[in-house]
């Protein structure tokens, strides 16, 4: 399937505003695909010869890993690269440059990079697909597709549709890049209604907001958990991304915006989702995501890290354009599933 993702006619993924919902529908397709090989039962090679340059010049654990497992599960290797000290572009090496070198490489490059736009430098400077990790507090497209797919999965088990639902967006939605990106797809889906809890230093651009406000969406901005809350089919949480602060910011009630056990009980429904990208800080004090809803099934934060998987194969099957390989591609798996495997 040719052109499901798609960037000025070149097989780029660099932001969500590439995607209609029909492209994203048939992405999804594409990453349900994926489960037999994402839940073991089957393996796929056919990505065996290719290399991912997995570039990145932020500090990663999960996207990076995620990435490179989806290529290797589809049969491919992976080049890493992690951190400015050591490489050349420290030296005084242009993006450009780095971009047409790498090239020379490998077969399809994933890059973050701490500044918004980067990504796209490394696209325009090359003839292989680039996908966006995270550019700065730009956007991350790949996280929102895998928290639309979740939310989409979740609500299938609930006999629930998004259009129409009740969707809270709660921390850090100034630099956080993961809401940006999930914000622009929201947008695709009707009457929906999002709740936009932060403190007010850190709200939603605005210009994000005006483009989420169409198809009858109505769109709140709240600075207060109590009154946020009520009646959300979804809470995604975000943390506070300190790190891009430009100068010391002072949040006097910045525990009020934790979602913890208490508050779900006090405010929520008892099928209402718990959601957040990742990684969560647990040091006491921080007021991120609370551990108190470790066992609670309506925290779906570990599924949705494992919708990753497939997702992140989609996007790779489908701009190296194999997807209608990979079903007559798989064979059976050869070991025992891990025990711990949880179910998609």
């Amino acid at each position: 399937m040719k052109n499901t993702i798609s960037y000025n006619n070149t097989n780029h993924l660099l932001s969500i505003d590439q995607f209609d919902r029909d492209s994203v529908e048939k992405l999804f397709r594409i990453a349900d695909m994926m489960k037999p090989i994402t839940t073991r039962q089957k393996i796929c090679r056919v990505l065996e010869g290719a290399v991912l340059g997995n570039l990145f010049f932020e500090a990663s654990t999960r996207t990076r890993v995620s990435f490179g497992a989806a290529f290797c599960r589809l049969g491919g290797s992976v080049c890493d690269t992690t951190g400015f000290t050591f490489s050349s572009m420290a030296k005084g090496e242009s993006i450009s440059d780095t971009s047409k070198v790498i090239s020379g490489y490998v077969d399809i490059m994933v890059i973050r990079h701490p500044e918004i736009g980067s990504v796209a430098q490394f696209a325009n400077a090359t003839n292989i697909p680039v996908v966006n990790g995270g550019d700065g507090p730009g956007e991350h497209p790949s996280q929102a597709l895998l928290d639309l797919y979740t939310i989409l999965t979740e609500f299938d088990k609930l006999n629930k549709t998004i259009d129409g639902s009740h969707i809270a967006i709660v921390g850090d939605l100034k630099y956080g890049r993961t809401v940006h990106s999930l914000i622009k797809l929201l947008s695709l889906y009707k009457g929906l209604k999002i709740s936009l809890i932060s403190p007010n230093i850190l709200k939603m651009p605005k210009y994000l907001i005006d483009q989420a406000s169409t198809k009858g969406n109505v769109i709140e901005e709240k600075n207060s958990i109590t009154s946020g809350l009520e009646n959300v089919d979804v809470i995604y949480a975000t943390r506070l991304q300190k790190e891009r602060f430009t100068s010391e910011i002072d949040i006097d009630s910045e525990s009020s915006f934790q979602i913890n056990l208490a508050k779900l009980n006090l405010y929520c429904k008892k099928d209402t989702i718990v959601m957040h990208p990742l990684p969560r800080d647990s040091r006491p004090g921080s007021y991120d995501l609370s551990t108190d809803l470790d066992k609670d099934p309506r925290l779906a934060i570990f599924r949705q890290a494992d919708n990753g998987i497939n997702i992140r194969m989609a996007i790779f099957s489908s701009l190296l354009e194999v997807d209608d390989l990979i079903e007559r591609s798989m064979k059976d798996a050869k070991w025992k599933s891990p025990k711990i495997l949880r179910p998609i």
